[in-house]
């Protein structure tokens, strides 16, 4: 229960990215500054914690034996992440990247196939493929189609331009963050904590995000204080914050793909919390009572989600005992 937990509290934190990007947007902001920002002003930040508590030259260590892999994955997992949803920042509201976002919780079940999941036997562990957790899938599939309901009433408002500028990109990042922290677990294979690895992706995806701040600066100058200090906050809650719970949560669970969509699955709550802040923040108006009930739907979908996660997984323990 552990994990789901801090998934929820990632989940929090992870809000403020739709909210604060929407609000940058809003104010004239350039989306590749909204990006690149965040993660320059972090690498700096996680080096004083990592450095605190006296593990950075682990991190080098781990770099230094697969730098390819690192750069290759890190840019997936946070390149192919985080620019995508400042683009469809640009084109929609946070209610909306926030929702689409939700697709991440079949992505990473889709995904499963990809990976080897450990599996103890009499004889000690085992690799296996992992397989598509059928049942999980059906319980996303639920808070997938909460988060369809809330956006029923608002996606008339856009236009198709619109809609495809939000949705297309955020399907990518989708399918990027899911696997590009699996791979890097894979990378790392748990010699690394959660506040090292996020410290390594980011040093590693720098010169992706150095070339794009160096296109922001050609097309737009440099960003407005407001700007600034807002990708700070976004630094500091979401790329901190956020990605160290989150990335606590799933190492907790690495190795087994259906505890992993559960962990995964907790994300669905940006959405309630992105509402909440957008209506607090942004001023935006309450969700209506469709919006209401398909919260409750995303809810409901994310406790069975849990439930059916943790129920296979006491009945596999039981048979492995026996």
């Amino acid at each position: 229960m552990k994990p789901i937990v801090l998934g929820i509290f990632a989940a929090f934190f992870f809000a403020f990215t739709f909210v604060l990007n929407r609000a940058m947007e809003m104010e004239g902001g350039s989306w590749v500054w909204s990006a690149s920002l965040r993660f320059i002003m972090m690498a700096p930040l996680l080096f004083v914690i990592v450095w605190a508590r006296g593990n950075v030259s682990g991190v080098f260590h781990e770099i230094k034996k697969a730098p390819f892999a690192w750069l290759i994955w890190s840019t997936v997992g946070f390149g192919l992440f985080y620019a995508p949803l400042c683009f469809a920042a640009a084109y929609g509201p946070g209610w909306l990247i926030a929702g689409t976002w939700q697709i991440t919780i079949i992505s990473g079940s889709l995904m499963a196939p990809l990976f080897y999941e450990i599996v103890q036997t009499q004889s000690g562990p085992v690799k296996i493929r992992g397989k598509i957790p059928y049942k999980g899938l059906l319980m996303s599939l639920i808070i997938l189609a909460g988060v369809a309901l809330m956006q029923l009433e608002h996606a008339a408002q856009l236009s198709l331009q619109e809609m495809l500028f939000c949705v297309v990109p955020v399907l990518l990042a989708s399918f990027a963050y899911p696997l590009g922290n699996r791979k890097m677990m894979e990378v790392c294979a748990g010699r690394l904590d959660a506040y090292q690895r996020v410290l390594g992706m980011t040093l590693a995806s720098l010169p992706f995000w150095l070339v794009l701040a160096m296109y922001g600066f050609a097309a737009d100058g440099l960003p407005e204080r407001g700007q600034v200090i807002q990708s700070g906050l976004v630094a500091v809650f979401s790329g901190i914050c956020a990605t160290v719970l989150f990335f606590a949560a799933t190492d907790m669970v690495k190795g087994n793909m259906r505890k992993l969509a559960a962990v995964e699955a907790t994300q669905s709550f940006e959405v309630v919390f992105a509402a909440a802040g957008e209506v607090w923040i942004l001023s935006s108006p309450l969700p209506g009572a469709v919006s209401s009930a398909a919260i409750a739907l995303v809810i409901v979908g994310m406790v069975l989600n849990s439930y059916v996660s943790n129920k296979k997984e006491a009945i596999k323990s039981e048979a492995a005992n026996a």
